[in-house]
This record gives structure tokens, sequence and C-alpha cells, in this order.
């Protein structure tokens, strides 16, 4: 007499995602943890809104950035060693560093940079793209004496 065996169901599939599911949950994900820090346009044209008596005046835009992350293009003015974690935005290149003594000697058209880390530097007619922290207002580098009225802080720098 042939042995009867009790048929047993097969268990249901793997609940495996497909590869659409997957995309589709992480980009769900990335909405639900909100926003990434995007970093705002900055020109040098929109750096100050006049010159007076008393000199430069910062624009209201730059003003509003202060304390937030902003992205800029310009060329590296030349620095002072070849490796460090800081240099000079220009709007054009320059062939001269040109740190001031004073803020009232200040460049419109400069905006210090203060790496994230120390780097090597690009060339100083190589078009770049800065982000980092905005900063607003007169400060004097405790290690090399330098003056700024602007700085970008915690930046990162690359090519444009």
């Amino acid at each position: 007499m042939p042995i009867h065996r009790p048929t047993r169901r097969a268990p249901p599939p793997a609940l495996r995602p497909s590869r659409r599911q997957l995309l589709a949950g992480a980009a769900l994900g990335l909405l639900a943890a909100g926003p990434a820090r995007a970093s705002v346009s900055l020109s040098f044209e929109e750096l100050y809104g006049s010159r007076g008596v008393f000199g430069l005046t910062f624009s209201d835009k730059t003003k509003a950035l202060a304390g937030k992350s902003v992205a800029m293009r310009g060329f590296m003015a030349p620095p002072l060693k070849a490796e460090a974690d800081f240099f000079v935005l220009t709007e054009i290149p320059m062939a001269l560093c040109p740190f001031c003594s004073s803020d009232a000697d200040w460049p419109d058209n400069i905006v210090v940079i203060r790496l994230d880390r120390a780097q090597t530097f690009e060339q100083a007619n190589a078009l770049i793209e800065v982000t980092g922290t905005l900063e607003v207002g007169s400060w004097t580098d405790p290690d090399t004496g330098f003056v700024s009225l602007l700085r970008i802080v915690g930046a990162r720098f690359g090519r444009a």
C-alpha cells in the first residue's frame, strides 16, 4: 500500500523588494529626513551694498547669510606656502597675495577661505568653487595677524 504523505504548502516567497522598490524607499527616506544643508550661491557683486565715508557696508544678502552655508566661485590667490589651511578667494586671477594690513584697506573683491583641513592649492588662474559657512565682520587671525572682513570657514573647494 502506498504511503500517503500530506502535501505541504511551499513557504511564501521571501519578501525581497525589487531594485525599484529599494530606490523609491531610499528617496522617501531622504525626503522624510528633511532637506540637506544646501549652500546658497553668493557672488562678489552681492557682497557689499555700498561704499561710504566709513568704508564698505555689507549687502542685505550678505548679512542674511552670516552663519549659513554658501558657495562662491573665484580664483585662489597665490598662497604664502604650498600647503595651508587657508587662502584668499579673489574675483579675478592675481599674481600676488592680496592680504591687507587693516580692514579699512580691505578690497571688495576678496574673501578669506579657512579650510576644514590643510590642502595643496590650485593654480592661481583656475576657476574654483568654495563651499562653507559665511562669517561676517572684522576678525584678526591670532596666528598670522591677517585681518579680514569676510570669511568662509570649514570650507572645501574644487574646480568649478
